[in-house]
């Protein structure tokens, strides 16, 4: 074969070998970049900030023969420091740091503490507990409802202050007495967040109780004046008068009865907004000022 055609196939052969490779190595790039879009698009699925964790271990529910997750928020400095800090124990998990997991709103809670943090002495870790699906309504009242059925709140609470503040105080760095531990809840999370603190004054000095869903049972009114807390603690009461039929009234009702059973005047403080309706997006219009009002007695 003629020397000119023998280096003009050899020529040939390796460029197409190099074709061939460069499309797979191409294919390869393609693949992994697919790849690594969908590992992005999956990780861009949130809204909670870095300081957000969801806690792997699964907790089992005395009593109600069921698990649940719990969400951790800490803050900023928290790594950078061997400070000790307040815990926020809060309901309805899915709704306070990633609209992603909620089902009608965040509470942009980490936004809110993050800043918050960066303006004032305030640092908390906060602890949310997830709801309990279509068991939320039964595991936020500790009274039975003719509606809705069985009363599980009081194996709920159980489960926060003998399950959940025990691990939390052990493996995260709290100040663990009832002067730093609050409880804030809305609507039904509202309910029981009070009775949690009428129920165990020594383990929550703080609650913050929004739209309360006082409706849910008169037993509400019977139980907290027949169980009057501590003179110290402090609860920030919020409505808003758009939230439907009896809300106000009821909200207000409570201020007047807990008034009257001595408690101090500055140690009550009570937001009825014209504008507010029930969702996420008031709650978390209040949710500083509760936080200031709690801890630092500021509005």
């Amino acid at each position: 074969m003629n020397t000119k055609y023998l280096y003009l196939i050899l020529i040939s052969i390796f460029i197409i070998g190099c074709k061939n490779q460069e499309s797979k190595i191409s294919g390869t790039i393609q693949k992994e970049e697919a790849k690594q879009l969908i590992t992005d698009t999956v990780t861009l699925k949130t809204t909670a900030q870095s300081n957000v964790k969801v806690v792997e271990k699964q907790f089992e529910i005395a009593g109600l023969d069921r698990n649940r997750q719990i969400r951790v928020y800490l803050p900023p400095s928290y790594h950078t420091s061997d400070k000790k800090h307040p815990v926020l124990y809060m309901h309805d998990a899915q709704n306070l740091f990633d609209k992603y997991t909620s089902y009608s709103g965040e509470w942009e809670v980490d936004e809110s503490l993050n800043q918050l943090a960066k303006t004032s002495d305030i640092e908390l870790i906060v602890v949310g507990i997830d709801n309990g699906a279509e068991k939320r309504m039964n595991e936020l009242s500790p009274w039975k409802n003719s509606q809705f059925g069985e009363a599980e709140g009081e194996a709920y609470m159980k489960f926060i202050v003998n399950q959940i503040k025990p691990y939390i105080d052990n493996n995260y760095r709290t100040l663990a007495d009832k002067n730093n531990t609050a409880i804030i809840g809305s609507s039904m999370g509202g309910l029981i967040s009070h009775y949690a603190i009428y129920e165990y004054p020594e383990i929550f000095s703080k609650v913050g109780i929004f739209s309360p869903s006082y409706w849910y049972s008169d037993d509400v009114f019977t139980f907290t004046k027949n169980n009057p807390i501590p003179k110290e603690a402090r609860l920030f009461l919020l409505v808003g008068k758009k939230e439907g039929q009896g809300m106000t009234e009821n909200t207000e009702k409570m201020h007047t009865q807990i008034l009257s059973s001595n408690h101090p005047k500055e140690n009550i403080h009570m937001i009825i907004d014209p504008e507010g309706e029930h969702n996420e997006a008031f709650w978390k219009k209040h949710f500083t000022s509760a936080i200031e009002w709690l801890f630092t007695n500021k509005l």
